[in-house]
């Protein structure tokens, strides 16, 4: 079972994780975005962590849903508005729970991404963050160390895609051959869900 303590050690490893690959992140949204997909994450995840050692919820759903908050409130452009609802859904789906499964995580994570699809329109194959974060949830199911391969490949495979969705879908067939930052730094994302469950 994942108590409170495992999301803020997921939220403190993503942060980590972020920290060390913003500059990456930041090279892939240049030639399509603003170039600044990881200097906006890296602000919003450094204010996650510091609101997590302010206030320190008690359980699963209350740590995603202070993430969310502090995402959308730190964060410019459209990736703090996508991840802050995409922790903030799954943080409400996990309810008040003190503890909850792996299983448990895996629906909540899908109302996350939905509730993201909802918000920036886009599906699988638009070339986003949601082509690394579907196929992660499809494979929660069989272990974390799964759904992080599977959201890595999700994420190369956005580099032959023409961006339908997003920043990038202003440049039209020149965001073809570039991988997504959104899908890049979403799979950043799921690697630290394993790490944290030492895997």
């Amino acid at each position: 079972m994942l108590d409170a303590d495992f999301f803020r050690r997921w939220m403190t490893v993503t942060a980590a994780s972020v920290d060390r690959e913003a500059e990456r992140l930041t090279a892939l949204d240049s030639p399509i975005g603003d170039a600044d997909h990881g200097s906006n994450l890296q602000r919003g995840f450094t204010a996650v962590t510091a609101a997590l050692e302010k206030e320190t919820p008690d359980t699963p759903g209350g740590v995603l849903t202070l993430a969310g908050r502090q995402l959308i409130s730190t964060v410019g452009g459209a990736s703090g508005p996508l991840y802050g609802t995409l922790l903030r859904r799954t943080g409400k789906a996990l309810g008040d729970a003190a503890e909850v499964s792996a299983d448990q995580l895996a629906q909540a994570l899908r109302a996350g991404v939905d509730a993201v699809m909802t918000l920036g329109g886009a599906t699988p194959g638009d070339a986003t963050m949601i082509d690394a974060l579907v196929p992660a949830v499809d494979a929660l199911g069989t272990s974390f160390s799964a759904a992080r391969t599977a959201a890595e490949e999700g994420a190369v495979a956005t580099t032959p895609m023409q961006a339908r969705k997003g920043r990038a879908s202003y440049v039209g067939e020149r965001s073809i051959g570039h991988q997504d930052p959104g899908a890049t730094s979403s799979a950043l994302l799921v690697a630290a869900l394993a790490e944290a469950a030492g895997e």
